[in-house]
């Protein structure tokens, strides 16, 4: 799997370099973002901006992510997402849980936001 990964203070920038997310890559995927949550990582936004080509095993990939983030109050954000995988999202009707944005820099306000309101929550 070919990707790149720029870690900052209140999040990661996670870019999956691949046309393809799909049984060859879903389970490294997986595996990645298991890890980088196992190394403290709370917050994630993947840019899908090279992926053209989406399946199934691809999808449970970016559910996966979503539940270990959340599990731990953390935020994991979709960026720049092909009109395919966009498809195949709705159709699944999964857009209504995964934290879809148009582009990287919606992506990090958005983790801003969530780290704004997570703090406030804990002040009470």
């Amino acid at each position: 799997m070919k990707y790149s990964i720029d870690k900052q203070e209140k999040y990661t920038l996670l870019r999956l370099n691949e046309e393809k997310l799909d049984s060859s890559i879903a389970p490294q995927l997986k595996s990645e973002m298991v890890t980088l949550h196992a190394e403290g990582v709370r917050n994630i936004i993947l840019d899908l901006s090279e992926v053209k080509y989406t399946d199934s095993s691809g999808l449970s990939a970016l559910l996966v992510g979503n539940r270990i983030l959340q599990e731990d109050n953390g935020i994991f954000v979709l960026t720049r997402l092909s009109d395919h995988t966009m498809k195949l999202i709705k159709i699944s009707q999964l857009d209504s849980v995964l934290n879809i944005l148009p582009t990287v820099e919606e992506g990090i306000d958005a983790v801003f936001m969530h780290e704004i309101e997570k703090d406030m929550k804990d002040d009470d």
